[in-house]
């Protein structure tokens, strides 16, 4: 896909992966709705890519909520014209304490960020894009893709955005619509620098490896997916060492 002239919603886009995306893209000729829950982030993302020649606009959703998801989609269209690419990015984890001393209000919060959004996300979108297509990146995780011991809860949800995506690969040929989800290893954003604070205050080890991620890496693998019109259903693998596409697994008897 070109990027230039295409309209892109990234979720949790005010920081972190989210705004290194939105940046890359917006320098890559595409229109782009940050959609998060931090207002003043947003806000500052917004008139970074407008400082630099881009546009972009900001929307308050809670993309576990379905008005809010609807509305950052729709002003997508309302705005730009229309809805080719959608990053479903927001994520969080449990924190301290982990799973299962933390309430389970907690741990649902996280399973309702971390997936029932994407597959809300991908939902509300798919109308948006027929017939033209577009593409869809979920913001996985290495944590999907291996046991995460240090946070169980997000570890099922990443699991679960991986298997999501690769039961979507279909959409490639039946809607033009291409799904990809990128994993990611350690990245320094706000997320993981408040979860390794919290984890050092409570005493614990959190698990952070030697080499973290900048944000600017991930950003750049979302968009060779983004790109590659023969990549669907596909999980790309980011660690320090580079990108690596993970072999999908196929069901016995069937074809992948």
């Amino acid at each position: 896909m070109e990027i230039n002239g295409k309209v892109a919603v990234i979720t949790g886009g005010a920081s972190g992966i989210g705004r290194a995306t939105a940046e890359l893209l917006a320098s890559g000729g595409a229109a782009v709705i940050i959609a998060d829950l931090v207002e003043t982030s947003g806000d500052e993302t917004v008139k970074a890519i407008e400082a630099a020649g881009g546009r972009a606009a900001f929307v308050k959703a809670d993309v576990t909520n379905e008005d809010d998801a609807r509305r950052m989609l729709d002003t997508a269209v309302q705005k730009f014209g229309g809805l080719d690419i959608l990053y479903n990015n927001a994520g969080i984890a449990v924190g301290v304490p982990g799973y299962p001393q933390a309430e389970i209000k907690r741990w649902r919060r996280v399973i309702e960020i971390d997936l029932f959004a994407v597959i809300l996300g991908c939902h509300l979108a798919a109308p948006l894009m027929d017939p033209k297509g577009g593409a869809i990146i979920n913001t996985a995780s290495m944590a999907g893709l291996y046991p995460y011991k240090e946070d169980p809860v997000y570890g099922a949800a990443k699991a679960g955005v991986v298997n999501f995506t690769y039961s979507l690969a279909p959409w490639a040929a039946k809607r033009n619509i291409r799904v990809n989800c990128v994993c990611p290893g350690v990245v320094d954003t706000p997320l993981v620098r408040k979860g390794i604070e919290a984890a050092k205050r409570a005493g614990q080890t959190a698990g952070v490896p030697s080499t973290i991620m900048p944000p600017s890496a991930i950003a750049n693998a979302v968009l060779s997916l983004i790109r590659d019109d023969q990549m669907f259903g596909r999980a790309l693998e980011v660690r320090p060492s580079g990108p690596r596409l993970i072999e999908t697994p196929a069901a016995p008897g069937m074809r992948r």
